[in-house]
């Protein structure tokens, strides 16, 4: 084979060869933009949208009520803020209006209700100033932090986490969510939950230790603060079991009520 020959085969092994590699790549980049199976995107519904919002992350606060904190065997007045996460599908829509059905969960004895308000964020950042923060804010929804109280004690008692007690199904049920633009900030009013007709849980808003806005400036510190996440804001005194058959009512003013029957 002369030079001009080998020369010609050289340069066209070149271009097959490149010409392969670009194919790899494309056919890599079209596989990695597909799975194998679809995941569903947790939303809650937006009152008078058609749009709903949708959840990135749910963190919570713990022991945000003085007397909540004392009842759980902490000091208050000397325990800074700490926050858990729950996984996003532990959300459990609940409709207004309606009483739905919520399961009592596995591997527990002694199942806890938690009234809370929730917050719900449509911008991020991180190290955000306490003054900014409500800025962040697109909306609140009332929710329920449902605990498998003993799972959790147990945990802590070995010094080992607790998500087994606080992260399982349908452990985060929620309202809909009313936007800022047409409902404003919820900083104050009358938080309680009511069990079989009787109230269990009662305080007010501006009793928090940790406001909202506090609570996401804390956070912004130890997390890049996203459009999507939500936190529920900790709950007042006197979290207690509830059973099968039990029906829970939770309000907060401002809101409209929500009814669960556990089954």
């Amino acid at each position: 084979m002369d030079f001009a020959r080998r020369k010609l085969f050289s340069k066209a092994g070149l271009v097959g060869a490149t010409a392969l590699a670009t194919y790899s790549q494309s056919s890599l980049a079209q596989s990695a933009s597909k799975t194998p199976f679809e995941i569903p995107q947790t939303t809650i519904p937006i009152v008078g949208s058609t749009q709903a919002f949708p959840v990135r992350r749910i963190y919570c606060i713990g022991r945000n009520y003085e007397a909540h904190a004392r009842e759980m065997g902490s000091d208050p007045t000397r325990e800074p803020p700490f926050f858990f996460q729950k996984p996003t599908d532990a959300i459990q829509f609940v409709p207004p209006g309606q009483l739905i059905n919520h399961p009592y969960p596995s591997l527990t004895k002694n199942y806890h209700h938690e009234i809370e308000l929730v917050a719900a964020l449509s911008k991020g950042g991180r190290d955000i100033p306490v003054e900014k923060a409500l800025e962040y804010v697109y909306g609140y929804a009332i929710g329920l932090d449902m605990t498998r109280r003993d799972l959790q004690r147990a945990m802590g008692n070995e010094k080992k986490p607790w998500e087994i007690g606080k992260s399982f199904d349908h452990s985060a049920p929620i309202g809909p969510i009313h936007t800022v633009e047409k409902f404003g900030h919820i900083t104050q009013g009358a938080i309680w939950l009511k069990v079989n007709g009787v109230i269990k849980q009662e305080a007010n808003l501006s009793q928090m230790i940790w406001s909202v806005a506090e609570q996401i400036s804390k956070l912004s510190s130890a997390f890049e603060m996203m459009p999507g996440d939500i936190i529920y804001s900790g709950t007042p005194e006197n979290v207690g079991p509830v059973v099968v058959g039990d029906t829970m009512e939770g309000h907060i003013d401002g809101l409209p009520n929500i009814s669960l029957r556990v089954i």
